[in-house]
Parts: structure tokens; C-alpha cells; sequence
């Protein structure tokens, strides 16, 4: 190891018996982890394309329905830092396991729900599972993979997985839907679910830290992001002046400044804030942010533009977006083999550069582009550069941090994602409305007026109008990718990864 290097330290996993994993089955251990994660990344996007059917079915309203989607994504944001405490607190794996079957029970009750408002509840639920499960397993990768190509290897899976779920959620959704029956896109999680829990004996539980919950950090911090997650929703949905929406920001930004305040005097907090010293830490959550923010809002354009304007069926979307999953799967694996020899920035940069290359030529997209010569490459493209960003993201937002808090340092990644995500997709969607309203009033309501009544001149002038605001919508997320390349650059200044004596290096210079 060089004299500009430092060390991360990290103890030798072992669990409660001494033993170490590398003598255990790490494929199985593997296994476990990212099917939790695919599992819990796919439920963010795996209903969106059953919602007709939902709405059919259960006689739901226009005003409930997208909340079918965003009370999942409201309780898994808010919760997600309280979740990475827990396990810090009372046990990784336990509170991993615990995640996992209030999950699971929460799909068999929305497959089972009779009315809107018992899914509703049951997708709050959904989120409760997900925001317990998600940030314990990330740290569970410290604990089980010993150091250097073995953990590598874990977070380049778990990476690949943050990346497709959703890609998987829109095919996984249309095949069920379409095959089946609606119910089966919350049923398909049972069994995964089971199956997740009965493995969960291969992975290593990390000492539990010795303090308590913080409870006045608890009820701040969670009710500040709660507000906040639901203040970005609702803006995208009823304008950023609407009075509830500014209520929810004001009460944000009081709740989050009192839970800084608490942190910063408490003796055990929940976020302990020198997380945030370290510069690269830091720049990791928010390049983090950046990449959900242009990533949720690029699924949702691009499935919007293929069943309007190109008149897909649900199964034929969820088949089309197969480029993103095979371009951000090798891509992850790739950048997981290259941290050992380039510093993160290096890996990143050019990943949301060619990223943000992937976001200009969707926007290049017209009404009658080819899915062969236009969509798929530009999906291939984007998927290969968002994938080369999420392994170098990921290991930074972990590395060097104590190994009682590995917890909350994995919720802070997640919450940085999923807030980005309601945030880019709540702007992007304004940009977008407003850009099609701009060509012709009421865009979306001429088209559906037009299939109505075969009025073939205003479809083509609402598809045009459409067209043109995803295509704005695009150019935006380009911008927010190339806005996470800024801060690559400027905040994210650790060397290669190393690997000696067991320990893992990080170069400074």
C-alpha cells in the first residue's frame, strides 16, 4: 500500500458464532440479497402498469389512483432513515428478516384487497417493509462478503438490481396483468418473499451497536421527510403554489432544521451528522440524487410515449424496455471489476455524461420513431452509463463509515434515490405538461378525445403535442445527469479501491 492511501476500517465479518462467511455459501448469501432488493425496487414501478385494470376492478377514482403508486413511495422515502437506525440498534439481519415478512404479509393483502382504500393501506405497508428491509441489505453485504472482489462482486449485483428493478416491475407487471390477473403483480411477491426469509441464515449479523433510539430525532426526522416526499408529490399533481403543497414544504423545513438541531446535541442520534464530513460521502448521496431523479423520470416518459403515441399493449412495454435491463447489468458488472483500478470519479463521470447523451437522443424522439433505430439504442446507451455511475455511488456513500453505522449511511443512499426520484418526476412532469399544453390545450385530453371519437387529425396534433413535451422532459433529466456529473467531479476526489492484508485501500490522490 502506497503512503497517500488509507485504510477503511472494517472488522472481519463474523456472525454470533465466530465463524467467518468465507466459509460459507456467498452465491446463496448473494442470492438473498438482491432478489430482497429486486424485490423491493420493482414494486416502486410493478403496479403502474396494472393501474387500468386496478382502477376497473375496484371503481377507483382519478384522484386515488396515483396514490396506489405514491403511498408505497411516501412511507418507503419517510421511513428509510428510521429503518437504517433499527438495524444498526437491534440486529441487521433481524430487522433485514423483519423488513421482509411485513412486505411480503403486505402483498397478500393487496392481492386480497376488496376495496381502494384497503390497497391503499396495504401499499403504506409495502413501503413500511421496504424502508426496513432496504437499508439493512446494504450493510449486510459488509458483513457477509469479506473485502475486495467478493463484496466487489455483492455491490455490483445489488447496483445492477437498484438499476433494473424498475425496468423489471413495468415487464413483470405487463405479463402478469395481461396473463393473469392484476392481484398477481402483489401475489408474485409471496413466494420471493418466502424464499428471501429462508436464506437469510447465510448472511452474517454485524455486532449490534450498544445505544438506544433516538425518539425525538425519530419523530422530526421521519415527519420532515414524510412531508417532504409528500409535498413533492402533491406539487407535481395540484401545481407548487397549491396551498397544501407550500404547507408540507413549510412544515418540511421546520421539521428537518429541529431534527439537524436534535442530532447535533444528542449523545446516541439517529443521523449521526459527521456522516457528512467526509467530502466524498457527502458527494456520493448527492450524485445519488441526481441519478433517481433522471432514472424514475425516464421510465415513466418512455412508458408513457410507447403506449400513447406508439399504441403498445402493457406486456409489448415491459418486452421493449429489456435494452435498459441488459445495458445497466453489464455495466454494473463491469464498473464493479474497474474500482479497483480507477478512482470513482473516473467510472462515474463518463457514466452520467454518456447518460445524459442516452436523455438528449430520447429527446430527439418524434411521434412515428422506430423502436429498432431510435428507442432501443438510446435505451442501451443510458442504461450503460447509468449503470457505470451506481457501483463507484454506492461504494462511496459506505466506505470508511464506522461499522455500527453502516445502517444509516445505506438509508441515507436509499433516501437520497427515492426522494430524487419524487422530485425529478413531480418537476419533469410539470416541464413536460406544460410544454404539450403549450402546442395544444388540454394535450393528453385531445388525444383520449380523439381515439373516441377516430378523430384522426386531432390524434396526430396530440401526439405531436405529447411528443414534443416528453421530449422536453428528456432534455431536463439530461440536464439533472449532467448536474450529478458537476458534483462527480468537484466533491468526489477518492483514489482506486485497493485491497491489502485484508483490508480495503482508498487512495486520496
Amino acid at each position: 500500500m502506497s503512503a497517500d492511501s488509507v485504510a477503511v476500517t472494517a472488522p472481519a465479518p463474523s456472525d454470533s458464532s465466530g465463524v467467518s462467511p468465507r466459509g460459507r455459501h456467498l452465491g446463496l448469501a448473494l442470492f438473498v440479497i438482491a432478489a430482497a432488493q429486486l424485490m423491493v425496487v420493482l414494486d416502486g414501478t410493478i403496479t403502474n402498469i396494472a393501474l387500468p385494470s386496478i382502477q376497473t376492478a375496484l371503481d377507483v377514482s382519478d384522484a386515488n389512483l396515483a396514490w396506489i403508486v405514491n403511498s408505497y413511495a411516501l412511507a418507503f422515502g419517510g421511513l428509510l432513515l428510521l429503518g437504517g437506525r433499527a438495524g444498526d440498534l437491534f440486529g441487521r439481519r433481524r430487522m433485514f428478516q423483519v423488513g421482509i415478512a411485513v412486505f411480503t404479509l403486505a402483498s397478500l393483502l393487496g392481492g386480497l384487497a376488496p376495496d381502494e382504500g384497503l390497497l391503499i393501506g396495504a401499499r403504506i405497508l409495502q413501503g413500511v417493509g421496504a424502508a426496513i428491509a432496504a437499508p439493512s441489505a446494504l450493510s449486510l453485504i459488509a458483513t457477509t462478503f469479506p473485502e475486495g472482489k467478493a463484496r466487489n462482486k455483492a455491490m455490483g449485483v445489488y447496483a445492477a438490481m437498484a438499476g433494473i428493478g424498475a425496468t423489471v416491475g413495468l415487464l413483470l407487471g405487463g405479463v402478469l396483468t395481461d396473463a393473469l390477473d392484476w392481484r398477481w403483480v402483489f401475489f408474485v411477491n409471496i413466494p420471493i418473499g418466502l424464499a428471501v426469509l429462508a436464506g437469510t441464515k447465510s448472511l452474517v449479523e454485524a455486532e449490534r451497536h450498544p445505544g438506544r433510539l433516538d425518539i425525538p430525532g425519530t419523530v422530526t426526522g421521519t415527519g420532515g421527510l414524510i412531508a417532504l416526499v409528500y409535498g413533492i408529490t402533491r406539487g407535481g399533481e395540484h401545481g407548487w403554489t397549491d396551498g397544501l403543497t407550500l404547507g408540507c414544504f413549510a412544515a418540511a423545513v421546520v421539521l428537518l432544521a429541529v431534527f439537524l438541531t436534535v442530532q447535533s446535541r444528542a449523545a446516541d442520534p439517529m443521523l449521526p451528522l459527521r456522516l457528512f464530513k467526509d467530502r466524498n460521502r457527502s458527494g456520493s448521496y448527492a450524485t445519488m440524487l441526481f441519478i433517481g431523479a433522471g432514472m424514475m423520470a425516464t421510465f415513466y416518459f418512455l412508458t408513457l410515449y410507447m403506449q400513447l403515441i406508439l399504441g403498445y399493449s402493457a406486456v409489448r412495454t415491459g418486452f421493449a424496455n429489456l435494452p435498459f435491463s441488459l445495458g445497466m447489468g453489464i455495466a454494473a458488472t463491469v464498473s464493479s471489476k474497474l474500482v479497483t483500478h480507477y478512482a470513482p470519479r473516473v467510472i462515474a463521470g463518463p457514466g452520467l455524461l454518456v447518460a445524459a447523451g442516452g436523455m438528449f437522443w430520447f429527446a430527439t424522439l418524434t411521434p412515428d420513431s422506430s423502436y429498432t433505430g431510435h428507442l432501443m439504442p438510446a435505451m442501451f446507451v443510458t442504461a450503460l452509463g447509468l449503470g457505470m455511475s451506481f457501483v463507484p455511488m454506492t461504494l462511496g456513500a459506505v466506505s470508511a463509515v464506522r461499522h455500527q453505522e453502516t445502517g444509516i449511511a445505506s438509508a441515507l443512499l436509499n433516501t437520497a434515490q427515492q426522494i430524487g426520484g419524487a422530485l425529478g418526476l413531480a418537476v419533469l412532469t410539470s416541464i413536460s405538461t406544460s410544454a404539450a399544453n403549450n402546442r395544444l390545450p388540454e394535450a393528453s385530453a385531445s388525444l383520449y378525445r380523439g381515439l373516441a371519437t377516430h378523430d384522426g387529425g386531432l390524434v396526430e396534433k396530440a401526439a405531436d403535442a405529447l411528443t414534443h413535451g416528453y421530449t422536453m422532459a428528456f432534455v431536463g433529466a439530461g440536464v439533472v445527469f449532467l448536474a450529478g456529473l458537476v458534483v462527480t467531479a468537484c466533491a468526489v476526489n477518492a483514489g482506486r479501491q485497493q485491497v491489502t492484508d485484508g483490508a480495503p485501500a482508498v487512495h486520496l490522490g
